[in-house]
């Protein structure tokens, strides 16, 4: 298993940061299925404040760029990125890895 860590900073804005946090109790079934199909095994958001904190964990022959940029060829994942982008503070047609940031491992 890969493990994948990334950070992202939401508006700074406690409604949308709350409606941020409703929309990832509900999220779309196409887009588990799609992180399914390309590797993602689980997928965990934290917050802190306007803070996000992402770990990725994927099978072994995952590889990011290549596997991510298929993800994002899948149903709906276009739509869930731009409609998720109003509370991220960022371009609706930008990509996922235009707004979440990897992390280095340094322990």
């Amino acid at each position: 298993m890969k493990r994948y860590c990334q950070t992202l900073t939401l508006v700074d804005d406690p409604i949308m940061i709350e409606k941020y946090v409703e929309v990832h109790s509900h999220v779309w079934p196409e887009i588990i299925e799609g992180q399914r199909q390309v590797g993602i095994i689980d997928m965990q958001i934290f917050r802190k404040e306007n803070l996000l904190f992402m770990i990725c964990d994927t099978i072994d022959e995952f590889d990011w760029e290549r596997d991510m940029a298929r993800l994002a060829t899948l149903p709906r994942q276009a739509e869930w990125e731009a409609y998720v982008a109003q509370f991220q503070g960022c371009n609706a047609n930008a990509r996922s890895d235009e707004k979440w940031q990897l992390m280095e491992r340094i322990f």
